[in-house]
């Protein structure tokens, strides 16, 4: 499952803001860490198509410490 940008709009109030530096957008964020959670893979073994896995890790680092 890949949420769309429908899907998006409506948790958007509900998501933390991000500081900073980042280039990636939440949507495909998102779609990463379901992945992550779908295949039970490690963050670093994400297909390329996801973006750069540190980053990736490092946001939901972020996430899980806000309690997003």
């Amino acid at each position: 499952m890949e949420p769309t940008e429908e899907h998006l709009q409506r948790i958007q109030d509900s998501l933390a803001v991000e500081r900073g530096n980042v280039s990636m957008e939440v949507l495909n964020f998102m779609n990463a860490v379901l992945y992550v959670m779908e295949n039970g893979c490690k963050s670093r073994r994400l297909p390329e198509r996801f973006g750069n896995w540190h980053t990736i890790y490092t946001l939901m680092n972020r996430w899980s410490k806000s309690g997003v």
